[in-house]
């Protein structure tokens, strides 16, 4: 019953849940580009972390079953995350990566699949549409970031192999998804640059499809014309 009251909490809380879950992303990216990287900076990016992760569980949380995993996938996200960076210990905070990779990467699939039902195009699933593409971008972020951590020096940033911070990860992974590629950070090795293929193709069959559904949403004007005057 606790588990059902909390999802309906956060029902209430987060009424139109896919605006609130791309509005969260509109300010984790801003967070990530202007906040400073200093401890205080660290903090305040961390709790906007901690509000996309609880408006992520309310936006997949509609059923209990789909809760309850995306449940299990943030707490264990925010715990290492939390030890991760008390004790400065990396291992940890790949675990909250491959964590939070996986609870994302179930939000894109259910946003997905609420945003192409065969129905009417509502503003609640235009939000879905938004929010689902920049989560691509996180979802990728948090690849980009564990690449890293497996595979050292796979990434050049500004002319130098180095250690690639999340915000150089989601940096990247923006650029990469919108086709950008300003050249300032660049995969080196070959799981690095698979990834990014991916990626690019991803966001441009996602950009491709979406047309497509916005389009099939109103009838040709032909048969618009027949249905009239029949």
């Amino acid at each position: 019953m606790s588990i059902v009251a909390t999802r309906d909490a956060l029902s209430r809380i987060f009424y139109q849940r896919c605006f609130w879950l791309f509005a969260v992303l509109v300010v984790l990216i801003g967070a990530v580009s202007f906040v400073p990287a200093s401890d205080h900076g660290r903090l305040v990016l961390n709790a906007v972390n901690m509000f996309l992760l609880i408006a992520t569980v309310a936006t997949v949380g509609r059923r209990t079953q789909s809760f309850v995993i995306a449940l299990l996938l943030a707490v264990p996200a925010v715990w290492f995350q939390y030890l991760g960076l008390w004790h400065d210990n990396d291992s940890h905070l790949a675990v909250s990566w491959i964590c939070s990779a996986a609870l994302y990467f179930i939000a894109i699939t259910y946003l997905l699949r609420y945003v192409f039902q065969p129905r009417i195009m509502t503003q609640d699933k235009l939000f879905g549409a938004a929010a689902a593409y920049l989560l691509i971008g996180v979802f990728w972020a948090y690849l980009y970031a564990i690449i890293g951590f497996f595979y050292p020096q796979s990434y050049m940033i500004v002319g130098q192999p180095g250690q690639l911070v999340y915000a150089d990860a989601l940096y990247l992974s923006i650029t990469v998804l919108t086709s950008t590629g300003f050249g300032d950070v660049a995969p080196l090795t070959r799981a690095a640059r698979g990834i990014c293929m991916i990626e690019q193709i991803t966001g441009a069959l996602f950009v491709a499809i979406l047309i497509a559904r916005l389009a099939g949403v109103y009838p040709p004007r032909e048969s618009y014309i027949d249905d009239k005057e029949n």
